[in-house]
């Protein structure tokens, strides 16, 4: 069956609005201090909303995804786009912290949840072939913001006080998202068919595994051991990565790194995990998700394990690059093995579903690090952690069989 080209315009589009949304979210880190000086707020009171952010996008990510499937991704993104934008603004006008903490943590991650789950759901449903690729150059696009948005907030910083860039961040959600979003459609009627994934897309279509699960209700999928499988691996996995990318800076610090030289360590994982979004993807396409994932689960557990043993700054970037290759690389694996499983009219509810399980466990990385600092003074007890966590994702991401399916789970390659 002939693909459409305009699924590239599709992938383009959730590139650019991630990149938007996520970069605008991230403002905050940049904005910490001058907020700090000119509020007498404490940090932690502003770093929390951040926090609440994420646990805002992760618990309703599957309502952003159901609404989706139900009303389209068009309604759901546009609805998500006015929201952030607006909470965006309100945030910058907050009087009070809670104010701000309720406007930015609870309302504008909410709303950047919209642009996750519906727009992969339907880029997959836009893809017979290469989906590996395509939400991988999706992810790619959100992976920009750091270089991009983070950059722009901090210049603005330079001519405007704290509340002025929230309010240009604002607009620039709105202008940009909004107009965008008219140019997301449904993806055409397709067959539940794939090529065969460890023929490497060679030559003869054999039914795809969500053939089997296609008279299913969405709750009955909810309750399958599929999806509970797919949750705990991206929360388990989500979990092993975050406590080390939001410590190491300070972990580095702590080993006699000066603060510019160790901030330069998430640069390093930054750039590292936009080649390993388009390489991890272009495997999957060859040798299929589940094989791909799998070995990344596993590399990422030593690779997070690595940096106990680190103690130098060029160590630290090595570690760095190759751990931010893999976490950023099998991320994007969740929504393809999402696709090959289910049927396309519950794909937004049910990447909500993983979507949830992840940013859980991110929510509670960073905690779980600065709890064992505090009780035992060094950062020794996360990595090593973060190493038994990853161990989890492997083991768990091992028992993943697809619907209809008796076959022995594939080993890692």
């Amino acid at each position: 069956m002939e693909q459409s080209p305009y699924r590239w315009v599709m992938v383009a589009v959730g590139g650019v609005m991630g990149c938007i949304a996520m970069g605008s979210l991230f403002a905050l880190p940049v904005l910490l201090l001058p907020m700090s000086e000119a509020t007498g707020w404490s940090r932690t009171g502003i770093s929390a909303a951040m926090t609440f952010a994420f646990l805002a996008m992760a618990l309703t990510s599957m309502l952003w995804g159901a609404i989706s499937d139900r009303f389209g991704t068009r309604v759901a993104v546009m609805a998500g786009a006015v929201l952030f934008s607006a909470a965006l603004w309100g945030a910058s006008a907050a009087p009070s912290l809670p104010v701000f903490q309720i406007a930015f943590g609870i309302f504008a991650g909410t709303g950047v949840g919209a642009f996750f789950a519906p727009m992969m759901a339907t880029i997959m449903g836009w893809f017979q072939t290469q989906r590996g690729l395509a939400v991988s150059l999706v992810s790619a696009g959100m992976g920009l913001a750091p270089v991009t948005m983070s950059p722009l907030a901090a210049w603005l910083a330079e001519s405007h006080d704290w509340r002025g860039v929230l309010a240009i961040m604002a607009a620039i959600v709105a202008g940009v998202t909004l107009p965008l979003s008219l140019l997301i459609r449904r993806p055409p009627p397709q067959p539940e068919m794939d090529p065969a994934p460890e023929a490497g897309g060679g030559a003869g279509l054999v039914p795809m595994p969500a053939l089997a699960s296609a008279g299913m209700s969405v709750r009955q999928a909810l309750r399958s051991p599929q999806f509970i499988v797919l949750v705990l691996t991206n929360f388990l996995c989500c979990a092993t990565h975050a406590g080390p990318i939001f410590h190491t800076v300070s972990y580095a610090q702590l080993c006699g790194i000066a603060a510019v030289a160790a901030v330069s360590i998430y640069s390093i994982e930054g750039l590292a995990g936009m080649g390993g979004r388009i390489g991890f993807g272009v495997l999957a396409d060859r040798l299929g998700a589940k094989r791909v994932l799998v070995a990344g689960l596993l590399a990422q557990a030593f690779g997070a394990l690595a940096y106990f043993f680190v103690r130098e700054l060029w160590a630290f970037y090595t570690v760095a690059a190759i751990f931010g290759f893999i976490y950023a690389g099998i991320m994007p694996l969740y929504s393809v093995l999402v696709r090959e499983n289910f049927p396309m009219r519950m794909m937004g509810t049910i990447m909500g579903g993983t979507g949830l399980g992840g940013g859980l466990g991110m929510a509670i990385g960073p905690v779980v690090g600065g709890w064992i600092f505090d009780r035992t003074g060094t950062y020794g007890g996360l990595y090593i952690t973060s190493f038994v966590l990853g161990l989890g994702a492997f083991l768990v991401a091992m028992t993943f069989r697809p619907f209809g399916s008796t076959a022995p789970a594939p080993q890692p390659a």
